[in-house]
């Protein structure tokens, strides 16, 4: 970590460099992060509210609320496998922390991310959603995010450099998560308590959504007991992902 710190404007440029990068010659810009989601939310709310009666109020909030960070996850954890072999020249001409490289991508996508809940917000005045102060959980659940991101981010990128079929296989991972994380359903069409605690303790991206309903669409507290067990998973997963990284990173260079 100290190391990373005094790489911090080195973590900057690559930030702004990705953020220029993705929206370069684009007439909309940053924009597009917010038609992406948008358009994703529309397509579920014809269908679950013409198609299959969904029943919730205010539908787009309640899709928007799961679907933002679950994209978030899911951009930056397939983004991130690649973090060390799309950059090889790089760490092949000049030393720097290698973990500079996925927190550079993971800072770039949760920019985006911060900028799709503005969004969000407007169709929560919209639909006229309280929320109150259940926002004040709001950084506190997105910090636990991060950390959890961060962790695979460091684990896939350093195991991508050595098995390149990881891509693949994470993309093919990533789909069959989103089925079993609550984003297009509330959690609650599971009718057994027991499975339904299993899911969000097992999957900390489920105990994720739920907390981020919670606070932005239920305008309630989370559970602080589901979201320490979450933090705590997402934590262990950051140091497992750090010690796998420093572990193989002094060969990276070779494999690149």
């Amino acid at each position: 970590m100290r190391e990373i710190f005094q790489y911090r404007e080195a973590v900057r440029n690559m930030v702004a460099r990705d953020l220029k990068v993705r929206y370069s010659h684009s007439v909309l810009g940053v924009f597009w992060g917010l038609f992406s989601p948008l358009l994703m939310a529309l397509v579920y709310y014809v269908v679950f509210n013409y198609l299959v009666k969904s029943g919730l109020p205010a539908y787009p909030v309640f899709i928007l609320a799961g679907l933002l960070p679950w994209q978030f996850f899911s951009g930056t954890v397939s983004t991130s496998t690649g973090a060390i072999t799309t950059n090889s020249t790089l760490i092949n001409r000049v030393y720097f922390p290698r973990e500079v490289l996925p927190l550079a991508n993971l800072l770039s996508n949760a920019t985006n991310f911060l900028i799709t809940l503005v969004m969000l917000f407007l169709f929560i005045a919209a639909f006229r959603v309280q929320v109150g102060t259940s926002l004040l959980w709001l950084p506190l659940i997105i910090l636990v995010e991060m950390v959890l991101v961060f962790g695979l981010a460091l684990f896939l990128s350093a195991i991508n450099v050595f098995f390149r079929d990881t891509q693949q296989i994470v993309d093919i991972v990533v789909l069959a998560w989103f089925f079993v994380t609550p984003i297009i359903y509330p959690l609650e069409v599971i009718k057994d308590p027991t499975l339904q605690l299993a899911l969000q303790l097992l999957n900390p991206m489920a105990g994720l959504v739920v907390a981020f309903r919670h606070v932005l669409y239920y305008g309630n507290s989370p559970d602080p007991v589901l979201l320490a067990v979450t933090a705590l998973e997402a934590v262990l997963l950051l140091l497992v992902g750090a010690l796998v990284f420093r572990r193989l990173s002094p060969a990276f260079a070779e494999e690149v």
